[in-house]
């Protein structure tokens, strides 16, 4: 167990390295960050204080070295933009996303599972039809139209929910939310359907088809043969071996909600993360923007591991097959 997690770790750490060079190296050269600080008509000497400052007038091995040993740290340095220690800023906004993404994450497992239930065991019924139908349309669609169409038919037409922002937000031992206002929670309904109506779809299908496979098992042939009753076939032993995979799938795709946030985000003018990267990338704020990739590689990198432990807890071959355990 100790060599396995040594193994997951250093590859985390190499990741997180590739993530942190690509990032810092990418944003290095998408604009002039002394420019739009110091202004058009600033003079050169105005110029080469202000790249002092930033440090950008240092060799670039220079830089990413400062930049990884400050993030070890916790600081990711000044945002170009507004001129305050970007954790600071990130600390704010990372709330608001988090709270978006668990609020994605539990309609997509509520209403994924209970439908992909539903339609396996309701194969010919008009209304697994239509759901199979609406599942292919929230796969194919892409996000930012899902929340568009929803803001014109909830928001415009029928004005029964907020379009933008958060809503009004309560302040509980310290943990301020929209859970917690009734504003809030209508301002969570149209981005939460958005971002969790693809993964509910993901969901929803594998659990058809898991489903439909387990159904087909020898020992559910013999539960019946026993005379249970089905709810207890179907509930009881059916689901929760097909949960098995679901759940997989859900902690690898958590990461993937974070991520995908910043288009959701951007369509609500969501105050999170994502849409704080938006405008960082208007304002060539470098270090905001690697900052974030940052976040969102070691979300994905955390989840994976913890994925991995899992397996090796649950399946003894990873413990016994040392071929396996290396893969």
């Amino acid at each position: 167990m100790i060599a396995f997690l040594i193994r997951r770790l250093a590859q985390a750490v190499l990741v997180m390295l590739v993530v942190g060079f690509a990032a810092f190296s990418m944003f290095r050269f998408v604009g002039d960050p002394v420019s739009i600080m110091v202004g058009q008509e600033a003079t050169m000497a105005d110029r080469a204080a202000m790249a002092e400052r930033l440090g950008i007038d240092r060799p670039f091995p220079v830089q990413f070295a400062r930049f990884v040993g400050n993030a070890l740290r916790g600081d990711f340095g000044i945002s170009y933009r507004v001129g305050r220690p970007v954790m600071d800023l990130i600390r704010e906004r990372l709330p608001a996303t988090l709270e978006l993404a668990l609020c994605a994450a539990i309609f997509a497992l509520v209403f994924g599972i209970g439908a992909g239930v539903y339609t396996a065991l309701h194969r010919d019924g008009a209304l697994s039809h239509a759901a199979m139908t609406l599942s292919l349309i929230g796969v194919s669609l892409p996000t930012f139209l899902i929340g568009i169409g929803l803001i014109f038919l909830f928001s415009v037409e029928l004005n029964w929910l907020p379009s933008f922002g958060r809503g009004q937000v309560a302040d509980v031992a310290g943990w301020k939310s929209g859970f917690f206002t009734a504003s809030g929670l209508r301002s969570l309904v149209l981005p939460t359907i958005t971002l969790g109506l693809f993964q509910m779809t993901l969901i929803m299908r594998l659990v058809r088809s898991e489903m439909l496979e387990v159904l087909r098992t020898d020992y559910i042939k013999f539960a019946r043969a026993r005379g249970l009753h089905d709810r207890a076939i179907h509930y009881g032993h059916a689901l929760k071996n097909t949960l098995i995979p679901v759940i997989t799938l859900m902690g690898i795709r958590l990461g993937s909600l974070v991520a995908f946030a910043i288009i959701t985000e951007t369509v609500f003018q969501w105050p999170g993360v994502g849409f704080l990267f938006v405008a960082s990338v208007q304002a060539v704020d470098v270090p905001m923007m690697a900052s974030y990739l940052v976040l969102v590689a070691a979300f994905f990198v955390v989840v994976n591991l913890v994925v991995d432990i899992a397996y090796y807890r649950v399946d003894p071959r990873l413990r016994t097959d040392p071929a396996t355990a290396r893969s």
